[in-house]
């Protein structure tokens, strides 16, 4: 089979990417030393850093999203039925076959239907939950004292929950890192922006509404 290599991710969406992984790992292990899961900073740090990073979290998906519509990627992020039963069949069985993927990566279509169900759930619920639930949090009682959650145990459980799902999410998006044609290609696509994709498939497997 003949592959091609084309232009899939552009450097902003690269920044957007790591920035974003960095700014995840820092709240996660931040968020879990506030609770006395960890001791790693110690309580005042993890407190500061967690608060400059929610902040960086916040207008970094703000950019994003004004880049999303101006150059409108946000197609992508369109969930779509087209193909998610191949691809729940290739996720539960065909990966471990040797089966081809059911659908091909293009510029305007780089998640497949089953990803874009994960992502929209992600930036539509998980996300804007994540955000609000912490503003209240921080603001309620911040910096007099952050861990009396009197009156916020409903935004204090979210924010937890929440917290918990963002971790099973990466977990799974790394083990998902491996699943390309090596290893390590997805995550040289995103360092490079290039990926390569099958010649003959590009046009007859796109899934685009």
């Amino acid at each position: 089979m003949e592959y091609t290599k084309q232009l899939l991710y552009t450097k902003f969406e690269r920044f957007w990417h790591w920035s974003q992984m960095l700014l995840v790992m820092l709240l996660t292990i931040t968020g879990f030393e506030i609770h006395g899961s960890i001791h790693l900073f110690g309580f005042e740090r993890s407190v500061r850093l967690h608060t400059a990073s929610a902040w960086s979290f916040i207008g970094l998906a703000l950019m994003s999203i004004f880049w999303m519509i101006v150059t409108k990627q946000y197609v992508n992020f369109i969930p779509t039925k087209n193909k998610l039963r191949e691809q729940v069949l290739y996720y539960t069985s065909g990966i471990f076959k040797g089966m081809a993927h059911p659908t091909h990566k293009t510029m305007f279509n780089k998640l497949n239907p089953l990803q874009r169900l994960v992502y929209a759930g992600l930036l539509i619920v998980i996300f804007p939950v994540q955000i609000f639930t912490g503003l209240a949090y921080m603001y309620y009682h911040y910096p007099q004292n952050p861990l009396d959650i009197s009156g916020l145990n409903i935004a204090a459980v979210l924010h937890t929950d929440g917290a918990f799902m963002v971790v099973a999410f990466v977990i799974i998006h790394v083990y998902m890192t491996t699943t390309g044609d090596t290893v390590s290609s997805n995550v040289k696509a995103m360092i490079s922006g290039f990926e390569k994709e099958p010649q003959n498939n590009n046009e007859t497997s796109s899934i685009s509404e």
